[in-house]
Order: structure tokens, then C-alpha cells, then sequence
């Protein structure tokens, strides 16, 4: 990823880290007055490289859009070029913020429906957890089913910050419309599922577990996550009758991959 014009960016600090698993952190930057994103979108992040040069990153904001900091939800790769040095900061350590958020994994590419389906893997949960801070989507939705795909139930992360989503006082009359389903492929975990989300499709699981219908008329989806996971959930639902939605041609599905 190229690095943007020296003026493009700003200086950002870390404000703290939080641990999820051996595999996941989570971290807060200090966030420019002037900065302003749309949830869903994405942000790209900066690091020294020892050579002077910078190496350069995507990553969903999980924040609010009126929070006063950024939040990013990242995985850790020993040897990844960013991850890797990502994962040694501390508090206080400085971060380079492109000064323009991107993309378009926005809920208002998505014509009106009656469930919101939103289908993630991995770090792939973190443009839902900005999205379901707007209060318009608990407003224009009857149900919105959260589904987090992860290998190991110790990467099931936010739960306490996803079960308290339920009770926040900008919607807390909407609140009983969330579901939100666990998926570990992995291990058994009680109260959790345990297949691919797009095999669950194809064998009607997900919709017994979640409890709604899945009709071109009322369901509408957003898949985040791994390509092949994307890839796969895409073609699953065109099989069922679903469509991509375009800009010129507003369908049923908007997609994003997590790396």
C-alpha cells in the first residue's frame, strides 16, 4: 500500500491496547478534530520501517463515529511487515493516520429491508461494531442478526461489548432486535455454532438458528471477512436469489475483505 503525501497524514498516538487472544489485539488512537468517517469504512495506518521507510495498512474502525478516539481490531502476524511491529507498542507510541477514511462497506448502499444480516469472519467483526453504533440501523431494521465466524471460541471477541449494544440508551427501545450468533469451526462450544457460514446457508442451519427467513424482499447482508469466506457467502446467495449491490443497480448484499 502506498504512503500517502507527507500533508495527507497526521501524527496519532496510541491511548491503550487490550489482549484478546494470542492471535488478536485491539487498540485506541487519538483522533484528529477535523477527522471524520462514515462507519463501515476504513482507515489506513502508518509504521516506521527500519530502513526509514513506512509501511502502510487498512483497518476498520470499530469505533463510533462521534467517539473522541479511533479503534482498530487487528490480527497478529509473528512475522507480518505491520502486525508484527503493531504488536510491540504501548501506550504513547505514535501511529500515522491517513487524514481520509475510505471505502464503501456502508449500510447505506443497502436498500430497505426487514433483517440486516451481518456475516463476518475473524477481524472481519469490526466495521459492524462501528456500524451498529449508528441508531438509524436499529431504527430502519425489524431484526439485525450479527454473525462472528472465528477457529477458537478464545477468538470470540467484544462479546460483553456486543450483548451490552442491546441496552445503549440511544436505542435501547431497539434493543431486542439484535441477535447475535457465535460461530466456533474448531471446537464445540455450547451455545455456539459450528460450521461455515456459507455451508450453513446452503443447509438452512443459520436461518433455523437465527429464526428469520431469508427472502429477496426482506434480507438484506453485508459479509466481511476472509476472501474465500466472501467469495464462497457471495456465491452461496446468488445461488438463493440474492444480488450485489451497485451504485447504478441497488441489490441485496455489500462486500468487504478483511485482508
Amino acid at each position: 500500500m502506498s504512503a500517502p503525501a507527507e500533508e495527507k497524514f497526521t501524527r496519532e498516538h496510541i491511548l491503550s491496547l487490550h489482549r484478546w487472544h494470542d492471535k488478536l489485539l485491539s487498540f485506541r488512537l487519538s483522533r484528529p478534530d477535523a477527522y471524520r468517517f462514515t462507519p463501515g469504512q476504513f482507515a489506513r495506518l502508518g509504521l516506521p520501517l527500519e530502513n526509514g521507510g513506512m509501511v502502510w495498512r487498512a483497518y476498520s474502525m470499530t469505533s463510533a463515529d462521534w467517539d473522541e478516539h479511533l479503534e482498530f481490531f487487528s490480527i497478529v502476524v509473528p512475522d507480518g511487515l505491520f502486525t508484527s511491529r503493531l504488536a510491540q507498542l504501548k501506550a504513547g507510541d505514535e501511529v500515522l493516520l491517513d487524514s481520509k477514511a475510505n471505502g464503501f462497506f456502508t449500510v447505506d448502499r443497502l436498500p430497505d429491508g426487514q433483517d440486516l444480516w451481518l456475516l463476518g469472519t475473524g477481524t472481519g467483526l469490526a466495521p459492524y461494531l462501528s456500524i451498529l453504533h449508528q441508531p438509524e440501523v436499529w431504527q430502519r431494521f425489524e431484526r439485525i442478526l450479527l454473525v462472528h465466524c472465528v477457529r477458537e471460541a478464545g477468538e470470540l471477541a467484544y462479546r460483553d461489548e456486543i450483548a451490552a449494544l442491546r441496552g445503549h440508551p440511544l436505542w435501547q427501545e431497539h434493543g431486542d432486535k439484535l441477535r447475535y450468533l457465535p460461530v466456533v469451526t474448531r471446537e464445540t462450544v455450547p451455545g455456539a455454532l459450528g460450521e461455515r457460514i456459507p455451508a450453513m446457508l446452503a443447509s438452512g442451519a443459520l436461518v433455523q438458528a437465527a429464526g428469520a427467513a431469508l427472502t429477496p424482499e426482506r434480507s438484506r447482508f453485508m459479509i466481511c471477512g476472509s476472501p474465500a469466506m466472501v467469495e464462497d457467502t457471495h456465491r452461496q446467495l446468488m445461488k438463493m436469489g440474492f444480488r450485489l449491490s451497485r451504485l447504478s443497480q441497488p441489490g441485496h448484499l455489500v462486500l468487504e475483505n478483511g485482508w
